[in-house]
Order: structure tokens, then C-alpha cells, then sequence
């Protein structure tokens, strides 16, 4: 547990820490997951899916449709992962068909199409109400739920410890949904607009014309999708692209 701890605090890619967490959670049997984590959540939506932060090593036959034709809005274990958090055993999903919507059930037999069987879903108590993140460990074909939730009596305490810590660390590193990472010369306009300064002031400090530092703007909004510079420097600011030392 220390050496993974180490070695999750050290991280500085997101892609680094979740390569090294699929590694750890498969020694416990669970050799695919689905990592969802978003800052834009509302009492009705979850907000745009552009803006979700996905990680998964789930094959694309299974990821693609379940995401793009947005299947997991139906998805029983996301569904209690928005109710509640905590951990949770997917037992209750064979129990009590009786309390899954029709969609839901097409969702189930989505999901053992593609062996998607057994496993646990962890949803992080995040501090704002705007946040919402969750994670599904999805255990190996042949495990049946029974023998999961015996894996869970033994490991669950060290398993959530784990996986809280990897949510917390993945959060505070960079990250664009979309994949639209600002250059360096977008971040730093941007970092100076927090700042309070004018374009003017921030062409003066970075050497540049203030038509050039309006460029810069424009392009980060395009690039962070939103309309105005105070909500590209708020975006900006919770994917943790601005204020930030490089990796």
C-alpha cells in the first residue's frame, strides 16, 4: 500500500497514474474499469458529455456505444453511483430485476454481452455539488459475483483506499476532456486575465501586441468550447490546465 501511494503522489500525466492503477486493481481480479468524473453537474444533467474526464481500459467494442450512444445514462450502476456514495456490490442488480426500468435492463444485457458480469462501483464523496466522480471495477470473466463480493470482505477496505486516492490525485492533475489542450501561450494569457490584468497590461508583460493577446483568448475559448474569457479561465481552472507546474 506505501509503494502505491508513492508511486500515485509522484504521478504527473493522468495517463501515467491510470496505466499504473489498471496494473494494481488487476492483482485483485478486477481487469477492466470505468473511471467518470465531472465538475459541470446540475440538479437534471450531468452536464455535456464534452466535458466528462473517461478513463478506461474497456475494450472499443464495449466503450464506444455504452459512451457515444450515451447508454450510460441508463446504466443501473451509475444511476446509484448519482444516489449515493460509497462502495457497492453489483449483486443487487441479479436480486431485484424487479426495480430496473426497461432501459436499464437493455443496459444489463448490454453489459453481458460483452462479459460485463461482476464487479463493484466505488462513487467519491466530492465536495462541491456541481462534482460528481465514480468509478466501476469490473472484475475478470470467469468470477462470478459471489466470489467477487469474498475478494471484497478481504480487500474492499485496501481496494477503496486505493481508488479514493488515485480520484483524488486524478483530479488535481491536468486534463481536457475533449482533448483540447491549451498551448502555452493560451495558458499563460489566460493565467494573466485571473489575474486581474487587462489586455493591454498582458501585452506589455508578454511582449505581444494586444491584438495578438486577443488571439491567444479567442483560441483558448474555441478550444475550452465556451463563449466568454471569465468562463475559459473558470474551465480552465478545473481541468487544471492554468496555475499548474509543468510536468
Amino acid at each position: 500500500m506505501l509503494g502505491y501511494i508513492e508511486r500515485v503522489i509522484t504521478a504527473r500525466t493522468v495517463e501515467e497514474l491510470w496505466s499504473y492503477h489498471c496494473d494494481e486493481m488487476a492483482r485483485f481480479g478486477f481487469d477492466r474499469l470505468l473511471y467518470g468524473f465531472t465538475r459541470f453537474r446540475t440538479a437534471r444533467s450531468l452536464g455535456s458529455a464534452e466535458d466528462f474526464l473517461i478513463l478506461t481500459n474497456h475494450d472499443e467494442s464495449y466503450i464506444d456505444p455504452f459512451m457515444n450512444e450515451s447508454m450510460y445514462l441508463q446504466a443501473p450502476t451509475v444511476r446509484w453511483a448519482l444516489e449515493n456514495s460509497g462502495t457497492c456490490s453489483w449483486s443487487w442488480i441479479n436480486e431485484h430485476p424487479e426495480i430496473l426500468t426497461e432501459p436499464e435492463k437493455r443496459v444489463v444485457q448490454f453489459n453481458r454481452q460483452h462479459n460485463v458480469n461482476a464487479g463493484y462501483t466505488i462513487s467519491f464523496k466530492d465536495v462541491s455539488v456541481r462534482s460528481k466522480g465514480a468509478i466501476g471495477l469490473i472484475a475478470h470473466e470467469g468470477l462470478k459475483q459471489a466470489d467477487v463480493d469474498r475478494l471484497w470482505q478481504r480487500d474492499g477496505r485496501q481496494i477503496t483506499a486505493m481508488n479514493n486516492i488515485a480520484h483524488l490525485k486524478i483530479t488535481s492533475l491536468p486534463y481536457s476532456a475533449a482533448r483540447k489542450m491549451l498551448t502555452d501561450r493560451q495558458r499563460e494569457t489566460l493565467e494573466w486575465v485571473g489575474e486581474g490584468k487587462t489586455t493591454q497590461d498582458i501585452a506589455t508583460i508578454m511582449g505581444l501586441t494586444p491584438a495578438t493577446i486577443e488571439k491567444h483568448l479567442r483560441l483558448a475559448r474555441e478550444a475550452l468550447d465556451v463563449e466568454t474569457t471569465a468562463q475559459a479561465v473558470l474551465k480552465a481552472s478545473f481541468q487544471n490546465q492554468i496555475f499548474v507546474v509543468p510536468a
